[in-house]
């Protein structure tokens, strides 16, 4: 049995379906799949096989490319975009955020936040909650944004497991959250207080941005490592644009600005300042 794809009447995922696939989603999204996301490349694009009752990954590809279903593209980058997170993932960011960052803002003036890759709203909500306990009555807001369609649906219902609470600090959970009841006992939902000061757009980093502000702090976190060299450049001068001098851009802690022409200076690990 081969182990890449065991669903009956689908022949395996070959080289130059992979190959094809590989290169739709890298000018699609600029995102780039290595040798051994093959398997994950299968497993993920499956189901839309059988639902469009075809046996070769090759007549898959040959669906999207024809962009005769512009609703299946959509699905197939939703479904090829990993978007692993959780509350309050890096800590340490957002303890500069409150403790370094807002204690400097100029009194009065917008404190504005990108959640550049926002995934299913765990990042955004974990900034929002953190300016909502220590901006009081100042003005804020964020804008999140995902390439993934699905994902921003998701995010904004800002309805989780409960289990996803178990990084959210007690106080945290106690100002900034309620409890489900009823049909959803076992989750938790993030308070309207928070909620409606976060906007959702569907963004892609891979190519020209649309008409946003700038941004006192922007966070381009755990999106980086799926670019290459020089996508990872265009990104970043993209996103640095939309950035106030003086502003703040924090990456993941795995990614680094070192191999990227850039005028940031670095200030913290995985933190970094515009002049």
């Amino acid at each position: 049995m081969n182990r890449i794809n065991t669903i009956a009447g689908t022949q395996p995922i070959t080289d130059r379906d992979f190959q094809q696939i590989r290169d739709w989603i890298y000018h699609r999204a600029g995102i780039h799949l290595s040798d051994q996301k093959k398997a994950l490349v299968s497993g993920r694009l499956a189901a839309r096989l059988r639902y469009y009752q075809l046996t070769r990954y090759g007549d898959y590809f040959n669906l999207l490319h024809s962009g005769s279903h512009p609703d299946e593209s959509q699905m197939a980058v939703d479904l090829l975009t990993t978007n692993e997170t959780y509350f309050f993932r890096e800590p340490k960011h957002f303890d500069f955020l409150r403790d370094q960052i807002v204690p400097g803002h100029p009194t009065g003036r917008l404190f504005r936040v990108w959640s550049a890759a926002c995934s299913s709203g765990e990042e955004p909500y974990s900034i929002g909650m953190t300016l909502a306990s220590c901006l009081g009555d100042h003005p804020w807001k964020i804008l999140a944004s995902d390439l993934s369609r699905r994902v921003l649906e998701r995010a904004r219902a800002a309805v989780y497991p409960i289990e996803r609470a178990k990084t959210v600090a007690r106080s945290q959970l106690l100002a900034h959250c309620l409890r489900g009841t009823g049909g959803y006992e076992g989750t938790f939902q993030v308070a309207s207080h928070v909620t409606s000061r976060v906007r959702f757009s569907q963004i892609n980093l891979n190519g020209p941005l649309p008409a946003i502000c700038e941004f006192d702090v922007i966070f381009l976190r755990n999106v980086m490592i799926y670019f290459d060299g020089p996508t990872k450049q265009q990104v970043i001068d993209r996103v640095l644009a939309c950035l106030r001098p003086g502003g703040y851009l924090m990456i993941g802690h795995s990614e680094s600005l070192t191999s990227i022409n850039s005028i940031m200076k670095s200030v913290a690990p995985a933190i970094y300042r515009k002049p």
